[in-house]
Protein backbone atom coordinates (compact mmCIF):
# COMPACT_ATOMS: atom_id res chain seq x y z
CA UNK A 1 0.00 0.00 0.00
CA UNK A 2 2.96 2.31 0.53
CA UNK A 3 4.62 1.61 -2.53
CA UNK A 4 0.96 2.42 -4.43
CA UNK A 5 0.88 5.88 -2.59
CA UNK A 6 4.41 6.93 -2.86
CA UNK A 7 3.73 6.30 -6.22
CA UNK A 8 3.70 9.90 -8.47
CA UNK A 9 1.55 10.90 -11.27
CA UNK A 10 3.86 11.20 -13.83
CA UNK A 11 2.05 7.99 -15.35
CA UNK A 12 -1.42 9.99 -15.31
CA UNK A 13 -3.77 7.72 -17.69
CA UNK A 14 -5.20 9.43 -21.06
CA UNK A 15 -8.58 9.20 -19.66
CA UNK A 16 -7.51 11.64 -16.66
CA UNK A 17 -5.81 14.71 -18.48
CA UNK A 18 -8.83 14.54 -21.22
CA UNK A 19 -10.68 15.88 -17.86
CA UNK A 20 -8.59 18.56 -16.57
CA UNK A 21 -8.79 19.60 -20.33
CA UNK A 22 -12.13 19.33 -20.55
CA UNK A 23 -13.17 21.18 -17.27
CA UNK A 24 -10.51 23.83 -17.51
CA UNK A 25 -11.66 24.55 -21.00
CA UNK A 26 -15.85 25.00 -20.12
CA UNK A 27 -14.47 27.32 -16.72
CA UNK A 28 -13.08 29.68 -19.29
CA UNK A 29 -16.02 28.55 -21.60
CA UNK A 30 -18.24 30.39 -19.00
CA UNK A 31 -16.34 33.57 -18.16
CA UNK A 32 -16.11 34.60 -21.84
CA UNK A 33 -19.89 33.57 -22.25
CA UNK A 34 -21.18 36.28 -19.54
CA UNK A 35 -18.40 39.02 -21.12
CA UNK A 36 -20.94 40.22 -23.65
CA UNK A 37 -23.83 40.14 -20.85
CA UNK A 38 -21.93 42.63 -18.43
CA UNK A 39 -23.07 46.69 -19.46
CA UNK A 40 -23.65 47.53 -16.13
CA UNK A 41 -22.19 47.90 -12.84
CA UNK A 42 -25.14 45.92 -11.44
CA UNK A 43 -24.18 42.90 -14.01
CA UNK A 44 -20.83 42.73 -13.54
CA UNK A 45 -20.39 43.18 -9.93
CA UNK A 46 -23.87 41.48 -8.63
CA UNK A 47 -24.25 39.09 -11.79
CA UNK A 48 -27.30 40.85 -12.19
CA UNK A 49 -29.17 40.33 -8.96
CA UNK A 50 -31.32 37.67 -10.62
CA UNK A 51 -29.15 33.74 -8.87
CA UNK A 52 -31.60 31.40 -7.17
CA UNK A 53 -30.49 30.17 -3.90
CA UNK A 54 -29.18 27.06 -5.32
CA UNK A 55 -26.32 29.18 -7.24
CA UNK A 56 -26.18 31.14 -4.25
CA UNK A 57 -25.63 28.85 -1.77
CA UNK A 58 -23.17 26.26 -4.08
CA UNK A 59 -21.19 29.32 -5.07
CA UNK A 60 -20.53 30.50 -1.35
CA UNK A 61 -19.34 27.05 -0.68
CA UNK A 62 -17.02 26.97 -3.67
CA UNK A 63 -15.59 30.41 -2.75
CA UNK A 64 -15.10 29.40 0.85
CA UNK A 65 -13.57 25.92 -0.29
CA UNK A 66 -9.97 26.09 -1.99
CA UNK A 67 -6.70 24.36 -1.68
CA UNK A 68 -6.36 25.11 1.66
CA UNK A 69 -9.09 23.76 2.89
CA UNK A 70 -8.16 20.51 1.59
CA UNK A 71 -4.45 20.14 2.04
CA UNK A 72 -5.00 22.60 5.42
CA UNK A 73 -7.90 20.55 6.71
CA UNK A 74 -6.47 17.01 5.89
CA UNK A 75 -2.95 17.89 7.50
CA UNK A 76 -4.41 19.09 10.47
CA UNK A 77 -6.45 16.04 10.90
CA UNK A 78 -3.69 14.23 10.63
CA UNK A 79 -1.71 16.08 13.29
CA UNK A 80 -4.69 16.10 15.80
CA UNK A 81 -7.58 15.09 14.43
CA UNK A 82 -11.08 16.52 14.45
CA UNK A 83 -10.70 19.57 16.31
CA UNK A 84 -10.32 21.48 13.35
CA UNK A 85 -13.68 20.54 12.30
CA UNK A 86 -14.91 23.32 14.82
CA UNK A 87 -14.12 26.01 12.21
CA UNK A 88 -16.12 24.28 9.72
CA UNK A 89 -19.39 23.25 12.31
CA UNK A 90 -19.22 26.83 13.75
CA UNK A 91 -19.35 28.68 9.75
CA UNK A 92 -22.77 26.80 9.36
CA UNK A 93 -24.21 28.87 12.79
CA UNK A 94 -22.18 31.95 10.82
CA UNK A 95 -24.30 31.27 7.79
CA UNK A 96 -27.61 31.14 9.64
CA UNK A 97 -27.28 34.36 11.18
CA UNK A 98 -25.93 35.77 7.57
CA UNK A 99 -29.08 34.67 6.50
CA UNK A 100 -31.41 35.62 9.34
CA UNK A 101 -30.34 38.74 10.80
CA UNK A 102 -28.22 40.20 7.90
CA UNK A 103 -29.13 39.22 4.46
CA UNK A 104 -33.02 41.50 5.16
CA UNK A 105 -30.73 44.91 6.05
CA UNK A 106 -28.12 43.95 2.95
CA UNK A 107 -30.92 43.48 0.27
CA UNK A 108 -33.26 45.99 1.38
CA UNK A 109 -30.36 48.92 1.13
CA UNK A 110 -29.86 47.40 -2.33
CA UNK A 111 -25.53 47.89 -1.57
CA UNK A 112 -22.89 46.60 -3.56
CA UNK A 113 -20.08 46.41 -0.92
CA UNK A 114 -20.02 46.08 2.90
CA UNK A 115 -18.22 49.26 3.09
CA UNK A 116 -20.84 51.22 1.53
CA UNK A 117 -23.15 49.30 4.09
CA UNK A 118 -20.94 50.78 7.32
CA UNK A 119 -20.79 54.53 5.94
CA UNK A 120 -24.86 54.33 5.41
CA UNK A 121 -24.79 52.73 9.18
CA UNK A 122 -22.09 55.02 10.60
CA UNK A 123 -19.67 57.36 7.94
CA UNK A 124 -17.41 57.61 5.41
CA UNK A 125 -14.09 56.66 7.44
CA UNK A 126 -15.69 53.76 8.42
CA UNK A 127 -16.22 52.98 4.70
CA UNK A 128 -12.85 54.03 4.11
CA UNK A 129 -11.35 51.59 6.93
CA UNK A 130 -13.18 48.44 5.73
CA UNK A 131 -11.91 49.09 2.18
CA UNK A 132 -8.57 49.34 2.80
CA UNK A 133 -8.24 46.46 5.41
CA UNK A 134 -10.31 43.99 2.98
CA UNK A 135 -7.90 44.54 -0.07
CA UNK A 136 -4.85 44.32 2.38
CA UNK A 137 -6.13 41.31 3.65
CA UNK A 138 -6.84 39.29 0.41
CA UNK A 139 -3.49 39.73 -0.75
CA UNK A 140 -1.94 38.81 2.22
CA UNK A 141 -3.92 35.80 3.28
CA UNK A 142 -6.73 34.70 0.43
CA UNK A 143 -4.15 34.95 -2.43
CA UNK A 144 -1.31 33.66 -0.83
CA UNK A 145 -2.71 31.20 1.50
CA UNK A 146 -4.35 29.91 -1.80
CA UNK A 147 -1.16 30.09 -3.43
CA UNK A 148 1.01 27.98 -0.95
CA UNK A 149 -1.67 25.52 -0.45
CA UNK A 150 -1.74 25.23 -4.38
CA UNK A 151 1.63 24.82 -4.95
CA UNK A 152 2.34 22.41 -2.66
CA UNK A 153 -0.42 20.03 -3.38
CA UNK A 154 0.96 20.64 -7.56
CA UNK A 155 4.06 19.77 -6.95
CA UNK A 156 3.64 16.63 -4.69
CA UNK A 157 1.38 15.74 -7.54
CA UNK A 158 3.15 17.04 -10.59
CA UNK A 159 6.55 17.87 -9.45
CA UNK A 160 5.55 21.58 -10.60
CA UNK A 161 7.78 24.17 -9.36
CA UNK A 162 6.11 26.23 -6.93
CA UNK A 163 6.22 29.55 -8.52
CA UNK A 164 5.80 28.37 -11.92
CA UNK A 165 2.19 26.57 -10.78
CA UNK A 166 1.00 29.75 -8.54
CA UNK A 167 1.80 32.11 -11.74
CA UNK A 168 -0.14 29.64 -13.64
CA UNK A 169 -2.82 29.17 -11.64
CA UNK A 170 -3.04 33.01 -11.17
CA UNK A 171 -3.15 34.05 -15.04
CA UNK A 172 -5.92 31.36 -15.98
CA UNK A 173 -8.13 32.54 -12.90
CA UNK A 174 -7.79 36.16 -13.94
CA UNK A 175 -8.32 35.95 -17.49
CA UNK A 176 -12.34 34.72 -16.78
CA UNK A 177 -12.33 36.79 -14.26
CA UNK A 178 -11.94 40.06 -16.28
CA UNK A 179 -14.00 38.49 -18.81
CA UNK A 180 -16.82 37.35 -16.84
CA UNK A 181 -16.93 39.33 -13.71
CA UNK A 182 -18.81 37.79 -10.75
CA UNK A 183 -21.85 36.39 -13.32
CA UNK A 184 -18.80 33.99 -14.27
CA UNK A 185 -17.49 33.70 -11.06
CA UNK A 186 -20.87 32.39 -8.86
CA UNK A 187 -21.80 30.15 -12.55
CA UNK A 188 -18.50 27.91 -12.23
CA UNK A 189 -18.81 27.65 -8.86
CA UNK A 190 -21.93 26.35 -8.88
CA UNK A 191 -20.48 23.72 -11.20
CA UNK A 192 -17.37 23.91 -8.91
CA UNK A 193 -18.94 23.12 -5.64
CA UNK A 194 -20.82 19.62 -6.40
CA UNK A 195 -17.73 18.60 -8.47
CA UNK A 196 -15.88 18.80 -4.70
CA UNK A 197 -18.42 17.27 -3.07
CA UNK A 198 -18.79 14.30 -4.95
CA UNK A 199 -14.69 13.91 -5.30
CA UNK A 200 -13.68 14.57 -1.83
CA UNK A 201 -16.64 12.04 -1.13
CA UNK A 202 -15.10 9.14 -3.64
CA UNK A 203 -11.40 10.11 -2.36
CA UNK A 204 -12.90 9.39 1.44
CA UNK A 205 -14.58 6.01 0.65
CA UNK A 206 -11.53 4.88 -1.45
CA UNK A 207 -9.40 5.84 1.40
CA UNK A 208 -11.44 4.02 4.12
CA UNK A 209 -11.82 0.76 1.79
CA UNK A 210 -7.47 0.73 1.21
CA UNK A 211 -7.27 1.32 5.38
CA UNK A 212 -9.01 -1.75 5.57
CA UNK A 213 -12.48 0.17 7.09
CA UNK A 214 -13.73 2.00 9.65
CA UNK A 215 -12.62 0.04 12.37
CA UNK A 216 -9.02 -0.41 11.08
CA UNK A 217 -9.00 3.30 11.47
CA UNK A 218 -10.26 3.46 14.95
CA UNK A 219 -7.85 0.87 15.69
CA UNK A 220 -4.59 3.02 14.65
CA UNK A 221 -5.51 5.96 15.71
CA UNK A 222 -5.52 8.07 19.35
CA UNK A 223 -8.46 8.27 20.88
CA UNK A 224 -8.46 11.80 21.81
CA UNK A 225 -8.22 12.53 17.82
CA UNK A 226 -12.19 11.91 17.58
CA UNK A 227 -12.64 14.16 20.83
CA UNK A 228 -13.25 18.32 19.97
CA UNK A 229 -12.89 18.87 23.65
CA UNK A 230 -9.57 19.51 24.48
CA UNK A 231 -8.10 21.31 27.37
CA UNK A 232 -8.18 25.32 28.01
CA UNK A 233 -4.21 25.58 27.61
CA UNK A 234 -3.93 23.50 24.25
CA UNK A 235 -2.17 25.56 21.93
CA UNK A 236 -4.47 25.28 19.08
CA UNK A 237 -7.69 23.94 20.04
CA UNK A 238 -8.62 25.93 23.31
CA UNK A 239 -12.18 24.65 24.30
CA UNK A 240 -12.65 28.48 25.62
CA UNK A 241 -11.30 30.01 22.56
CA UNK A 242 -13.53 27.06 20.22
CA UNK A 243 -16.71 27.74 21.69
CA UNK A 244 -16.83 31.74 22.18
CA UNK A 245 -13.61 33.07 20.03
CA UNK A 246 -14.72 31.34 16.46
CA UNK A 247 -18.03 32.84 16.38
CA UNK A 248 -16.48 36.05 16.29
CA UNK A 249 -14.17 35.06 13.22
CA UNK A 250 -17.23 33.38 11.65
CA UNK A 251 -19.34 36.84 11.75
CA UNK A 252 -16.79 39.03 10.11
CA UNK A 253 -15.92 36.03 7.24
CA UNK A 254 -19.30 35.00 6.74
CA UNK A 255 -21.25 38.00 7.74
CA UNK A 256 -19.47 40.91 6.72
CA UNK A 257 -16.87 39.96 4.43
CA UNK A 258 -17.24 41.27 0.86
CA UNK A 259 -15.37 38.05 -0.25
CA UNK A 260 -18.44 35.90 0.66
CA UNK A 261 -21.07 38.20 1.08
CA UNK A 262 -21.22 39.24 -2.20
CA UNK A 263 -22.79 36.12 -3.36
CA UNK A 264 -25.45 36.47 -1.50
CA UNK A 265 -26.24 40.65 -2.44
CA UNK A 266 -26.18 38.89 -6.25
CA UNK A 267 -29.47 37.06 -5.06
CA UNK A 268 -33.30 37.54 -6.29
CA UNK A 269 -34.74 38.59 -3.07
CA UNK A 270 -34.39 38.14 0.72
CA UNK A 271 -35.87 34.76 0.26
CA UNK A 272 -33.19 33.09 -2.29
CA UNK A 273 -30.31 35.04 -0.06
CA UNK A 274 -31.45 33.47 3.28
CA UNK A 275 -32.07 30.03 1.25
CA UNK A 276 -28.28 30.15 -0.09
CA UNK A 277 -27.03 30.97 3.04
CA UNK A 278 -28.63 27.73 4.76
CA UNK A 279 -27.51 25.56 1.57
CA UNK A 280 -23.95 26.76 2.51
CA UNK A 281 -24.32 25.91 5.97
CA UNK A 282 -25.23 22.17 5.39
CA UNK A 283 -22.31 22.14 2.69
CA UNK A 284 -20.30 23.20 5.76
CA UNK A 285 -20.98 20.15 7.94
CA UNK A 286 -19.51 17.91 4.59
CA UNK A 287 -15.83 18.71 5.12
CA UNK A 288 -15.81 17.71 8.79
CA UNK A 289 -16.16 14.32 6.89
CA UNK A 290 -14.81 14.51 3.74
CA UNK A 291 -11.78 16.59 4.31
CA UNK A 292 -10.70 16.41 7.83
CA UNK A 293 -11.41 12.81 8.14
CA UNK A 294 -9.23 11.91 5.23
CA UNK A 295 -6.48 13.24 7.12
CA UNK A 296 -7.42 10.40 10.12
CA UNK A 297 -7.56 7.69 7.42
CA UNK A 298 -3.85 9.00 6.15
CA UNK A 299 -2.69 7.41 9.73
CA UNK A 300 -2.89 4.20 8.69
CA UNK A 301 -1.91 4.55 4.48
CA UNK A 302 0.95 7.10 4.84
CA UNK A 303 4.37 6.92 6.80
CA UNK A 304 4.83 8.29 9.82
CA UNK A 305 6.01 11.86 10.11
CA UNK A 306 4.20 12.73 6.57
CA UNK A 307 4.69 16.94 6.35
CA UNK A 308 1.02 17.54 6.99
CA UNK A 309 1.03 19.73 3.42
CA UNK A 310 1.65 16.41 1.74
CA UNK A 311 -1.05 14.70 3.28
CA UNK A 312 -3.78 14.87 0.90
CA UNK A 313 -2.23 14.85 -2.17
CA UNK A 314 -0.76 11.56 -1.44
CA UNK A 315 -3.96 9.96 -1.07
CA UNK A 316 -5.31 11.52 -4.67
CA UNK A 317 -2.66 9.20 -5.81
CA UNK A 318 -5.23 6.26 -4.75
CA UNK A 319 -7.18 7.07 -6.72
CA UNK A 320 -8.30 4.85 -9.47
CA UNK A 321 -7.87 6.77 -13.25
CA UNK A 322 -10.71 8.54 -14.40
CA UNK A 323 -11.59 9.23 -11.16
CA UNK A 324 -8.22 10.71 -10.11
CA UNK A 325 -8.37 13.07 -13.14
CA UNK A 326 -11.45 14.44 -12.27
CA UNK A 327 -10.53 15.14 -8.61
CA UNK A 328 -7.56 17.06 -9.56
CA UNK A 329 -9.64 19.07 -12.21
CA UNK A 330 -11.91 19.63 -9.00
CA UNK A 331 -9.00 20.83 -6.39
CA UNK A 332 -7.62 23.23 -9.26
CA UNK A 333 -11.14 24.42 -9.70
CA UNK A 334 -10.97 25.27 -6.07
CA UNK A 335 -7.67 27.12 -6.45
CA UNK A 336 -9.91 29.23 -9.24
CA UNK A 337 -12.75 29.78 -7.95
CA UNK A 338 -11.30 30.80 -4.71
CA UNK A 339 -9.10 33.03 -6.59
CA UNK A 340 -11.82 34.29 -8.85
CA UNK A 341 -13.95 35.30 -6.00
CA UNK A 342 -11.39 37.37 -4.35
CA UNK A 343 -10.19 38.67 -7.59
CA UNK A 344 -13.66 39.94 -8.31
CA UNK A 345 -14.28 41.26 -4.57
CA UNK A 346 -11.08 43.61 -4.85
CA UNK A 347 -12.30 44.96 -7.81
CA UNK A 348 -16.12 45.37 -6.58
CA UNK A 349 -14.62 46.67 -3.76
CA UNK A 350 -11.84 49.46 -5.41
CA UNK A 351 -14.50 50.49 -8.27
CA UNK A 352 -17.24 51.24 -6.10
CA UNK A 353 -16.34 52.45 -2.69
CA UNK A 354 -12.66 53.69 -3.63
CA UNK A 355 -13.00 55.07 -7.37
CA UNK A 356 -17.12 55.86 -7.13
CA UNK A 357 -17.12 58.25 -4.70
CA UNK A 358 -14.29 60.16 -5.99
CA UNK A 359 -15.52 59.85 -9.46
CA UNK A 360 -19.71 59.78 -8.58
CA UNK A 361 -20.37 61.33 -12.74
CA UNK A 362 -18.79 58.23 -14.11
CA UNK A 363 -20.89 56.43 -16.37
CA UNK A 364 -22.02 52.74 -15.87
CA UNK A 365 -19.59 51.28 -18.54
CA UNK A 366 -16.82 52.84 -17.68
CA UNK A 367 -17.16 51.49 -14.25
CA UNK A 368 -17.15 48.13 -15.85
CA UNK A 369 -13.85 48.81 -17.38
CA UNK A 370 -12.42 50.48 -13.91
CA UNK A 371 -13.58 47.25 -12.43
CA UNK A 372 -11.36 44.88 -15.18
CA UNK A 373 -8.69 47.17 -15.04
CA UNK A 374 -8.57 46.55 -10.90
CA UNK A 375 -8.60 43.53 -11.64
CA UNK A 376 -5.64 42.85 -13.86
CA UNK A 377 -4.40 44.75 -10.89
CA UNK A 378 -4.75 42.05 -8.20
CA UNK A 379 -3.93 39.68 -10.81
CA UNK A 380 -0.29 41.38 -11.30
CA UNK A 381 0.06 41.55 -7.00
CA UNK A 382 -0.89 38.09 -7.02
CA UNK A 383 2.06 37.37 -9.09
CA UNK A 384 4.09 38.89 -7.29
CA UNK A 385 3.22 37.67 -3.94
CA UNK A 386 3.71 34.66 -5.49
CA UNK A 387 7.70 34.96 -5.04
CA UNK A 388 7.25 34.96 -1.48
CA UNK A 389 4.17 32.73 -0.84
CA UNK A 390 5.75 29.35 -0.78
CA UNK A 391 8.58 30.83 2.35
CA UNK A 392 4.90 31.80 4.33
CA UNK A 393 2.73 29.78 6.72
CA UNK A 394 4.51 26.48 7.70
CA UNK A 395 3.39 22.58 8.14
CA UNK A 396 -0.42 23.94 8.96
CA UNK A 397 -1.66 26.71 6.85
CA UNK A 398 -5.04 26.59 8.08
CA UNK A 399 -4.21 27.37 11.40
CA UNK A 400 -1.95 29.62 10.17
CA UNK A 401 -4.77 31.28 8.02
CA UNK A 402 -7.05 31.62 10.87
CA UNK A 403 -4.51 33.07 12.96
CA UNK A 404 -4.16 35.87 11.00
CA UNK A 405 -7.90 36.34 10.66
CA UNK A 406 -8.50 36.82 14.57
CA UNK A 407 -6.44 39.56 14.36
CA UNK A 408 -8.23 41.32 11.76
CA UNK A 409 -11.76 40.50 12.30
CA UNK A 410 -12.66 41.19 16.36
CA UNK A 411 -13.52 44.96 15.54
CA UNK A 412 -15.43 44.95 12.11
CA UNK A 413 -17.98 41.85 13.63
CA UNK A 414 -18.50 44.45 16.63
CA UNK A 415 -19.63 47.44 15.01
CA UNK A 416 -21.50 45.37 12.46
CA UNK A 417 -23.05 43.02 14.59
CA UNK A 418 -24.20 45.68 17.08
CA UNK A 419 -24.65 48.23 14.72
CA UNK A 420 -27.81 46.65 13.50
CA UNK A 421 -28.85 45.35 16.68
CA UNK A 422 -28.79 48.96 18.77
CA UNK A 423 -29.36 52.20 16.90
CA UNK A 424 -27.75 53.93 19.41
CA UNK A 425 -24.40 53.10 18.27
CA UNK A 426 -23.01 56.08 16.00
CA UNK A 427 -19.61 56.51 13.61
CA UNK A 428 -17.47 58.02 16.23
CA UNK A 429 -17.93 55.17 18.39
CA UNK A 430 -17.72 52.70 15.52
CA UNK A 431 -14.26 54.89 13.93
CA UNK A 432 -12.67 54.53 17.72
CA UNK A 433 -13.89 50.79 17.56
CA UNK A 434 -11.87 50.22 14.53
CA UNK A 435 -8.73 51.41 14.95
CA UNK A 436 -8.71 50.23 18.55
CA UNK A 437 -8.66 46.71 16.94
CA UNK A 438 -6.46 47.42 14.29
CA UNK A 439 -3.84 48.48 16.62
CA UNK A 440 -4.26 45.62 18.99
CA UNK A 441 -4.30 42.80 15.83
CA UNK A 442 -1.16 44.41 13.94
CA UNK A 443 0.59 45.34 17.19
CA UNK A 444 0.05 41.33 17.87
CA UNK A 445 1.29 40.26 14.80
CA UNK A 446 4.19 42.14 14.84
CA UNK A 447 5.58 41.23 17.92
CA UNK A 448 4.68 37.61 17.15
CA UNK A 449 6.44 37.92 13.80
CA UNK A 450 9.61 39.50 15.51
CA UNK A 451 9.95 36.88 18.11
CA UNK A 452 9.74 34.63 15.65
CA UNK A 453 11.97 35.60 13.04
CA UNK A 454 14.18 38.19 15.19
CA UNK A 455 13.97 36.41 18.67
CA UNK A 456 12.73 39.83 19.87
CA UNK A 457 12.54 39.26 23.62
CA UNK A 458 10.08 41.00 26.04
CA UNK A 459 8.75 41.27 29.69
CA UNK A 460 5.33 40.98 31.23
CA UNK A 461 2.77 41.87 30.43
CA UNK A 462 3.91 41.87 26.63
CA UNK A 463 5.04 38.48 26.58
CA UNK A 464 1.09 36.88 28.14
CA UNK A 465 -0.39 38.97 25.68
CA UNK A 466 2.09 37.17 22.81
CA UNK A 467 1.79 33.72 24.39
CA UNK A 468 -2.04 34.49 24.58
CA UNK A 469 -4.21 31.70 22.33
CA UNK A 470 -4.75 33.70 19.03
CA UNK A 471 -8.66 32.57 19.71
CA UNK A 472 -8.85 33.83 23.11
CA UNK A 473 -6.67 37.12 21.95
CA UNK A 474 -9.39 37.60 19.61
CA UNK A 475 -11.87 37.30 22.51
CA UNK A 476 -10.04 39.61 24.52
CA UNK A 477 -10.52 41.80 21.51
CA UNK A 478 -13.69 41.97 20.59
CA UNK A 479 -14.47 43.01 24.22
CA UNK A 480 -12.52 45.95 24.25
CA UNK A 481 -13.47 47.15 21.22
CA UNK A 482 -17.26 46.47 21.82
CA UNK A 483 -16.42 48.88 25.24
CA UNK A 484 -14.64 51.21 22.98
CA UNK A 485 -17.87 51.42 20.76
CA UNK A 486 -20.11 51.82 23.04
CA UNK A 487 -18.31 54.25 24.90
CA UNK A 488 -17.70 56.02 22.17
CA UNK A 489 -21.38 56.42 20.98
CA UNK A 490 -23.32 57.02 24.74
CA UNK A 491 -20.19 60.20 25.12
CA UNK A 492 -21.45 61.33 21.72
CA UNK A 493 -24.87 62.83 19.87
CA UNK A 494 -26.72 60.14 18.19
CA UNK A 495 -27.40 59.58 14.67
CA UNK A 496 -30.40 61.05 12.96
CA UNK A 497 -33.16 58.43 13.21
CA UNK A 498 -33.91 58.83 9.45
CA UNK A 499 -30.30 58.00 8.61
CA UNK A 500 -30.78 54.98 10.25
CA UNK A 501 -33.89 54.03 8.43
CA UNK A 502 -34.20 50.42 7.32
CA UNK A 503 -30.35 49.20 8.51
CA UNK A 504 -31.26 48.72 12.35
CA UNK A 505 -34.13 46.59 14.18
CA UNK A 506 -35.27 49.26 16.00
CA UNK A 507 -35.39 51.73 12.72
CA UNK A 508 -36.87 49.24 10.10
CA UNK A 509 -40.75 49.93 10.26
CA UNK A 510 -43.36 48.02 9.95
CA UNK A 511 -44.33 48.60 6.30
CA UNK A 512 -40.41 47.61 5.63
CA UNK A 513 -41.26 44.13 7.21
CA UNK A 514 -44.36 43.79 5.54
CA UNK A 515 -42.10 44.08 1.76
CA UNK A 516 -39.91 42.18 2.88
CA UNK A 517 -42.49 39.20 3.46
CA UNK A 518 -44.37 40.41 0.60
CA UNK A 519 -40.72 39.40 -1.85
CA UNK A 520 -41.65 36.02 -0.25
CA UNK A 521 -44.06 33.48 -0.65
CA UNK A 522 -45.58 31.31 2.09
CA UNK A 523 -44.00 28.12 0.89
CA UNK A 524 -40.19 29.88 0.54
CA UNK A 525 -40.29 31.67 4.26
CA UNK A 526 -41.69 28.08 5.54
CA UNK A 527 -38.99 26.53 3.79
CA UNK A 528 -36.08 28.33 5.05
CA UNK A 529 -37.63 28.05 8.57
CA UNK A 530 -37.68 24.04 8.77
CA UNK A 531 -34.16 23.75 6.52
CA UNK A 532 -32.48 26.50 9.57
CA UNK A 533 -34.18 23.73 12.08
CA UNK A 534 -33.05 20.79 10.37
CA UNK A 535 -29.42 22.64 10.06
CA UNK A 536 -29.41 23.50 13.65
CA UNK A 537 -30.97 19.91 14.82
CA UNK A 538 -27.39 18.42 12.95
CA UNK A 539 -25.15 20.38 14.53
CA UNK A 540 -26.88 19.52 17.60
CA UNK A 541 -26.34 15.87 17.14
CA UNK A 542 -22.70 16.62 15.97
CA UNK A 543 -21.26 18.23 19.21
CA UNK A 544 -22.79 16.29 21.31
CA UNK A 545 -21.35 13.15 20.10
CA UNK A 546 -17.64 14.47 19.92
CA UNK A 547 -17.82 17.08 22.75
CA UNK A 548 -20.33 14.63 25.10
CA UNK A 549 -20.34 11.16 24.10
CA UNK A 550 -16.82 10.21 23.20
CA UNK A 551 -14.84 12.48 25.79
CA UNK A 552 -17.12 10.05 28.23
CA UNK A 553 -15.72 7.04 26.99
Amino acid sequence: MLGTVSQGLSQLANLDWVLICAYGAVLMGIGFYFTRRNKDTKSYFLAGRHAGWITVGAAMFAANISAEHFVGLAGTGYNSGFAVAQYELFAAVACMALGWIFIPFYIRAGVFTMPEFLERRYNRSCRTYLSLISLISYVLTKISVTLIAGSAFLYVLFGWNPLASSVALVIATGIYTVAGGLSAVIYTERIQAFVLVGGAVVLTCVGLNQAGGLSAVVATTPIDYWSMLKPINHPEFPWLGMIFGLPILGVWYWCTDQYMVQRALSAKNIDHGRGGTLLTGFFKILPMFIMVFPGIIALKLLSAGTEPNRVYPELVKILPVGVKGLIIAGILGAMMSSLSACFNSCSTLFTMDIYKPRRPNTSETSLVWIGRVATVIMVLLGLGWATIAEKMGGTQIYIYLQKIQAYISPPIAAVFLFGVLNKRLNGVGATASLWTGFVMGMGRLILEAGQGMWKWQFGEPLQTLIGMNFLHYAILMFIVCLVVLFIGSYMTLAADEKKLYGLTFATTPKDAKAVSIAESTPVGLMTTVVASGLLIAALVVIWTVFYVIIPLW
